[in-house]
């Protein structure tokens, strides 16, 4: 089955320096790219981190510091990549929780300014774990009757993302052939910012989804305490957190 798209869609991996969003690096990144006139292009890149590769992480993926010490770091890349990407839908796996928030850091780190808002979102995994919930090597498997070689490498892990929602798409009647339809089915909260810090409720209004004011809305509770904004400022929140922060912030000192 072919995947139905109006617009372009890119299958996304990143190796890291580690699981947390805020603090780790990518070291490498692989990108494929679907064209709606059925047209592929991939492309992989390694990444210097400019922060030390944990061993652990190295025992995951395979990459050391000796391997990115020479390869641009994310600065270097991150117009012509936001140029790559732009127009386009995004795909991954677990992508929404973890490789989509680090990739959106990376970029604000850079100060270049990817509008993420204007794009579609499609978690493999979610989808997968919604029907059979296993691994990407079970889904692998799984769907495509294959084991998967070279897991924990950008490149191959993306191949195989994409295989896997092909053979979705084939094996389940209920998954509509549509981009919208498995961007919705594959998010798990309507979050505007990726950590999910911030989410909208069932009447479309912006709420903070932690803490003493959970369930609350944000302009009111900037309103009575506009304190609660500088201390997520300067708190440990990613950059994009911030970023919706303070437009909903610039929005309630508008009024």
């Amino acid at each position: 089955m072919e995947i139905k798209i109006k617009n372009p869609l890119i299958f996304i991996d990143l190796e890291t320096t580690g699981l947390d969003v805020v603090n780790d690096r990518i070291v490498e990144m692989a990108a494929l790219k679907l064209m709606p006139n059925g047209d592929r292009e991939l492309k992989t890149r390694r990444i210097n981190p400019t922060i030390p590769i944990p061993a652990e992480s190295t025992a995951i993926h395979g990459i050391t510091n000796d391997d990115v010490k020479d390869e641009p770091t994310f600065k270097e890349i991150a117009k012509s990549l936001a140029k790559f990407m732009e127009g386009c839908d995004l795909a991954g796996f677990n992508s929404n929780r973890f490789d989509f928030p680090l990739l959106a850091e990376e970029f604000l780190r850079a100060d270049v300014d990817f509008d993420f808002r204007k794009r579609k979102f499609i978690d493999v995994q979610t989808i997968f774990h919604k029907m059979e919930k296993r691994t990407l090597e079970a889904a692998y498997k799984f769907y495509c009757s294959k084991d998967l070689d070279d897991a924990h490498t950008a490149e191959a892990d993306t191949l195989a993302t994409f295989e896997v929602l092909m053979a979705q798409l084939d094996r389940y009647p209920e998954l509509e052939n549509d981009i919208n339809f498995l961007s919705e089915f594959s998010t798990h909260n309507q979050n505007t910012d990726f950590a999910g810090r911030i989410i909208y409720d069932e009447n479309g209004v912006e709420v903070f989804n932690f803490g003493k004011h959970k369930g609350k809305p944000v302009e009111a509770v900037l309103e009575k305490e506009p304190n609660y904004y500088a201390w997520m400022m300067n708190g440990d929140f990613p950059l994009y957190t911030k970023k919706v922060l303070t437009n909903i912030y610039l929005r309630v000192k508008q009024k």
